[in-house]
């Protein structure tokens, strides 16, 4: 097999609210989408948005459940102050602020945020290596 994420599907409880925050309040890039299905255009990869009911039937699982997902997904940036730019943006658009932008233990600068579902977020500057659009 081949190590890659082709695209991560969050399970939402209000599809139009979640394609309101990650399209008009991130900005994420929408594609032309069936209406019970949202896609969006990352570099690498997608997002898929679909109703949290429907996605646990189709995997076969109970959608119930509360608390920790047990996976964050992260949003690497070239600098600090890029950080603070983009948790403030989510929490403009409606997202809550789970951790401040901070320095690290590992020598790095990252904060989480949390899309109106709970899904965490980090956002992280590594100053060792870059991981962005380019390596993609």
């Amino acid at each position: 097999m081949q190590p890659r994420i082709s695209m991560i599907t969050l399970g939402v409880r209000d599809l139009a609210a979640s394609v309101a925050f990650y399209r008009g309040g991130l900005g994420f890039p929408q594609l032309e989408s069936p209406p019970s299905v949202a896609f969006f255009t990352l570099n690498g990869t997608w997002l898929g948005l679909y109703g949290r009911d429907a996605l646990a039937e189709d995997a076969t699982v109970p959608a119930e459940g509360s608390g920790f997902n047990s996976f964050a997904l992260a949003h690497n940036v070239a600098s600090e102050e890029e950080v603070h730019a983009v948790v403030d943006q989510a929490v403009a658009a409606g997202a809550k602020l789970i951790k401040e932008p901070h320095k690290v233990f590992w020598g790095g600068y990252s904060g989480y945020f949390a899309d109106p579902d709970g899904h965490l977020w980090e956002v992280a500057h590594n100053p060792f290596t870059w991981i962005g659009p380019q390596d993609a």
